[in-house]
């Protein structure tokens, strides 16, 4: 019998090359930097100095603005997705260019636009003002940076539930309707199931660029309301600390895996799931 060959394993060196050199050789000089000091001496003081109150502190805030950044995205773009799915092919093209259009440009760029409309001076406040209203203080709070993280990654929440929610079968549906089920059940116990993988992939893909942000929170939130991404570039950029910088990027990666990994137990090996 003929011995059928699946695949060539030289095919695959170059990505194995690249991945050594591009991801696992990174992740082995973070590790390396977090478990040494500044003469190169191993010493786990980087790791123990994470766990005094205030990294703790800040470590809490950053997950818990990304949960609610994530929460507030899940709630925008899942009936927006939903509505997408139900208009004509010509709209469903104009409403993805609409969503993917603000992707095209730089997250910095985004970032100072939205300051400009919060800031003092800018958009809100003056039509406030015009309007007889006395001006608020909406720039340099918690809910800017919020507002700046869903502004930003929306679309990443957008574009997989979509995507999931335009291959489910309308013969499910109709299905459902037969045998009696009014809309609300239909959405609980078919398309939300089915959509599960989607909105899945676009928690994680939020939830992660959220947790680790700097630029928005600094340009949003001012210095009373650091995130750990900032602690990160401080360390990086003015304390010239490198050991306790990427002691801060371990442990911050390590959550993140962690949270894939919890997410991947919701999802499941259909398209737009995530997996770990």
């Amino acid at each position: 019998m003929k011995k059928v060959s699946i695949g060539n394993p030289h095919v695959a060196t170059p990505y194995v090359i690249w991945s050594v050199i591009f991801i696992v050789v990174p992740l082995l000089m973070v590790a390396y930097y977090s478990f040494t000091d500044a003469n190169g001496s191993f010493t786990f003081e980087n790791i123990s100095t994470i766990f005094q109150f205030n990294y703790l502190r800040i470590f809490g805030e950053s997950i818990l603005y990304a949960f609610v950044a994530t929460a507030i995205t899940l709630v925008i773009s899942y009936p927006l997705a939903y509505f997408m799915t139900k208009t004509s092919l010509s709209t469903q093209a104009t409403l993805m260019l609409l969503v993917m259009l603000p992707m095209w440009m730089n997250l910095l760029i985004r970032t100072y636009s939205i300051s400009n409309i919060l800031e003092r001076n800018g958009i809100i406040n003056t039509a406030l003002d015009m309007l007889g209203f006395e001006k608020v203080q909406l720039i340099n709070t918690p809910g800017a940076v919020i507002l700046g993280m869903v502004y930003n990654f929306i679309p990443y929440m957008i574009l997989p539930i979509y995507s999931v929610l335009s291959k489910i079968d309308n013969r499910l549906i109709e299905a459902s309707s037969d045998l009696g089920a009014n809309g609300l059940v239909t959405l609980r116990r078919v398309i939300l199931p089915l959509s599960m993988p989607g909105a899945v992939s676009g928690i994680t893909m939020v939830f992660v660029p959220s947790v680790s942000t700097f630029y928005i929170s600094q340009k949003l939130g001012g210095i009373h309301n650091e995130l750990i991404g900032d602690v990160i570039e401080q360390q990086f950029k003015l304390n010239n600390n490198y050991n306790l910088g990427a002691s801060l990027s371990l442990v911050l990666m390590v959550m993140i895996i962690i949270s894939l990994a919890i997410m991947n137990r919701f999802a499941s090996d259909d398209d737009g799931g995530v997996i770990v």
